[in-house]
């Protein structure tokens, strides 16, 4: 697999997060419509076998990477210096710091402020945007006056934010994957991306490595996963759960009849699994195949795997 990181420059607002399974789905949709749907089938072959054509990350800031979500007691802390409030909200660690041992990664790290250079207290800001239903027949709200509001994310002007990609190019080459990210980012990302949300542009498309830790005995996932029977330590591990209630995307929301999917338990990302870090950069399964996540749509899989930096973990210190 080839190891990708893609930089890209937000240009509208988005209504979806930028989240490595979501934005898998996106591909998938882009390799359809620009390449046809046999080739999407034949990149989609053993996907479930362990076998992704490709492993995509969370956009992260330009240059960082994740603060791991451990238990305080894992972090080395001088409390003296900082207040227990402004240490929790360091949630990114600069690349160049990866190489440090784990438990000095909270005092590396950085809270939102110092990355948009003092200019914000945060890298996004949630306004909710009013709509309202429209009869296309009379042009006009009707009886059943419903206005509704959708949440949507502004980021900070003039910030990158990078998100890592393997692949494997004897599926899907460099340039072919590229010009479908632009795609995607010309077109919209996520909810309301005919209405205009979700547009970026790709700024950047390098083959980099990810980093990793000398004598790595874990892993740092950087997408959200599906953890279940891949013979992890449960017990020196630490993520947190959440239910993804996905849909059907692009044309399949009017195909499909039931647009709605089954709902699938994920780990969310940075999460730290206690397993033997893998030589070709991901953990986790492909979801679905067969009817098991989509009544209407057999085929259907969700990106259960996730990029995974290699990490030297001591599961003992907080014993």
């Amino acid at each position: 697999m080839q190891s990708v990181c893609v930089t890209l420059q937000p240009l509208s607002a988005f209504a979806t997060a930028l989240k490595g399974d979501t934005l898998f789905g996106q591909l998938c949709w882009a390799i359809r419509h620009r390449y046809g749907e046999q080739r999407l089938t034949n990149c989609l072959n053993g996907y479930t076998e362990n076998q992704p054509f490709a492993v995509l990350s969370d956009a992260f800031p330009e240059g960082y990477l994740p603060l791991p979500k451990l238990p305080s007691c894992f972090y080395q802390t001088n409390t003296d210096a900082l207040d227990r409030k402004a240490l929790k909200k360091r949630h990114w660690l600069a690349i160049g710091d990866v190489s440090k041992p784990l438990e000095q990664w909270q005092m590396a790290a950085v809270d939102a402020k110092t990355i948009s250079a003092e200019t914000a207290s945060s890298l996004s800001e949630k306004h909710p945007q009013p709509h309202n239903t429209i009869n296309r027949q009379t042009n006009t709200t009707g009886d059943g006056f419903a206005p509704y509001s959708v949440e949507q994310e502004w980021f900070i002007p003039n910030l990158n934010w990078s998100l890592y990609l393997l692949l494997d190019t004897s599926k899907l080459s460099l340039a072919e994957c590229e010009q479908c990210l632009k795609d995607i980012g010309e077109f919209g990302y996520g909810k309301d991306a005919t209405i205009g949300m979700g547009k970026f542009r790709i700024d950047k498309f390098d083959q980099q490595t990810l980093p990793s830790q000398s004598v790595a005995n874990a892993c740092l996932t950087l997408a959200p996963l599906a953890p279940q029977g891949l013979g992890i330590d449960a017990e020196n591990s630490y993520y947190q759960l959440f239910t993804r209630f996905g849909r059907h995307g692009d044309i399949a929301v009017h195909q499909a009849g039931k647009p709605f999917k089954n709902p699938i338990l994920l780990a969310q990302t940075a999460a730290v699994f206690s397993i033997t870090p893998p030589k070709d950069g991901f953990i986790g399964q492909g979801i679905g195949g067969q009817g098991e996540l989509s009544k209407t749509i057999s085929a259907t899989v969700h990106q259960g795997y996730a990029p995974v930096i290699a990490i030297n973990f001591n599961a003992k210190v907080c014993l």
